[in-house]
Order: C-alpha cells, then structure tokens, then sequence
C-alpha cells in the first residue's frame, strides 16, 4: 500500500489529466504527501472491521490510504469530475463514490453504515460537515479530520477559553474531542496560507432528558451575545430577563455566568430547567444572530 500513495508529481499528473484545477470555492487543498497520509490513517485508530467515511477525496490520495486499513470505504465528492475518476485512481472493490454534497447526505445513503469519518475537510464548511453527520450517522464511533489550525483549536477548545464557543459545544454535545496534532501548509497543493490541525474525537451518550434542538437554541443565544452576563444574552430566548434569571437558578447556573464558562452538560440543565417550567412563559429564539459555526 505505501508504494500505491500519491506523490506531489502524481498529483500533478492527475489533475492535469483531468483537466482540474484546485478552486477556492469547493475549498480544495489536494494533499500529496505520503507520510502524513500514513500519520493520518494511523493516528484515527482504525481497525479492520471499520467502515471509513471521506468527504472532499479530491483526488484519492488520503482514499488511497483508508482503503489499505478498512473494511469499505464510503468517499462523498461534490465535483463531478473528481467523483467520476476516483474509482480509477482508487480500485477497490470495497469504495464506493457518492457524488454529492456532504450536508445533504443521509443515513439511508451508505450501504454498509460509516462507523468512522476520517477527512481532509475543506476549510469554508468544516465544522457545519461534522456536526451535521454526526447528527445524520449515529453509526459513527469517531473520527479524525483535518482542518484549518483555527478551527481545530475551536472545536477542543474547553470552557474558559477564549476561542471555546459554538462550535466547542456543538461537538462536544456528541463527542470528546482533542487535538492530534498539527499539519503544515506544505504538503498541500496549492500551498494553503495557514496551518492545518488534525481533531480526533469518540462519540458519547448526549445528555438525558433534553432534546438537542431545544439544546442548541440555548447555546446559539448565549454565544450571540457572549460578552453579556447569561442574564441578559438568554432574555430573548426565554421571553425576558426575569424569566432567564429564574430558569438559570433552576438549572444550577449563576446568572452573572457567561456562555463560554458552561459545559455542555450545563447548557442542556437550562434547556431543561425550561421544559420543566411552568406553563405561560413562552420561549421565544433569540433575536440575536448565533455565532457562526463555519471556519
């Protein structure tokens, strides 16, 4: 299999001979260096028994070195051109290409289900990508993906930091994530302007008792306005200062607090502490835009 591993001027070679040319739109930043190839595919922990999930293959280098560790490899591709010749750079027997879009895939479309997502994930949608297949595949067990380095450091982030956020929580409702390392920019082509970062992360149990709809309101007011106390940044959400006041104290939560001191688990306590509450308060979204999750 190492011998089968894309080099820079393999790359090179493929893409001319598709005639494709690496867009900032589709995030494309094709890898072509065996060595982190390998770190990549021994760093996720894969066993043999796993089926691997790839978004954005690109030209099949990283696809190259999953389907030497897997059981199937599931590669989902929106460029046309790249999921067609794909399974000529790859021939295995156990790959299958879906040319779509990665936030529009479903459970029912894999065939057998993905238990582990393992990306080079284009740096404008990583984190919507994650967060929605995680929702969309409870078969996933885990994964490791790269991103940018920035982005990377948001999603391990802890509270109390300053770059935990929206992102932070949203993953950490499904999952325990780390950092595994960073990947630099040379070993991309073209060359990106930053560092790259690779984020493991197993899945846990959610929460109990608490929808992650009701959840994830909760976190997007309180990040809208995360310089405010969760007194007034959740007024919005809960149909007025008092009323956030009280379902705070409810759920165990001060509400001098801000969002970024919270656990995950915390934030469910207040999404809960409003189900529990009387009837007559309604809850109403914040009018306040959530912070983005994207990179």
């Amino acid at each position: 299999m190492a011998d089968a591993l894309l080099g820079p001027a393999e790359i090179r070679e493929l893409a001319a001979r598709l005639g494709v040319a690496p867009t900032k739109k589709l995030g494309q930043n094709f890898l072509h260096d065996p060595n982190t190839i390998r770190r990549i595919v021994a760093t996720a922990g894969l066993t043999p028994d796993d089926v691997a999930l790839e978004v954005g293959p690109g030209l099949g280098s990283l696809t190259l070195g999953l389907a030497g560790a897997v059981r199937h490899v599931h590669a989902v591709e929106i460029d046309p051109r790249l999921a067609a010749a794909l399974p000529e750079t790859v021939t295995a027997a156990h790959l299958t290409v879906h040319n779509a879009d990665a936030m529009r895939v479903r459970g029912a479309d894999f065939d057998p289900a993905p238990t582990m997502l393992v990306a080079n994930l284009p740096y404008n949608v990583a984190v919507p990508v994650v967060l929605h297949l995680l929702a969309e595949l409870p078969s996933l067990r885990g994964g490791l993906v790269m991103v940018q380095k920035e982005v990377a450091d948001r999603l391990v982030a802890g509270p109390g930091s300053k770059v935990y956020g929206v992102p932070s929580v949203k993953l950490a409702w499904y999952a325990q994530a780390r950092a595994a390392g960073k990947v630099p920019p040379a070993v991309f082509w073209p060359v990106p302007n930053v560092d790259s970062g690779l984020v493991a992360f197993s899945r846990h149990a959610a929460p109990p008792g608490v929808d992650r709809t009701d959840v994830f309101a909760v976190v997007d007011a309180a990040f809208a306005q995360r310089r405010k106390t969760l007194r007034a940044a959740l007024a919005g959400w809960a149909g007025g200062a008092d009323r956030a006041e009280k379902l705070l104290v409810a759920a165990g939560v001060s509400p001098q607090a801000r969002g970024e001191s919270l656990t995950v688990a915390q934030f469910a306590a207040i999404a809960g502490a409003a189900k529990l509450s009387l009837p007559g308060g309604k809850l109403s979204p914040s009018d306040a835009q959530p912070e983005e999750v994207d990179s």
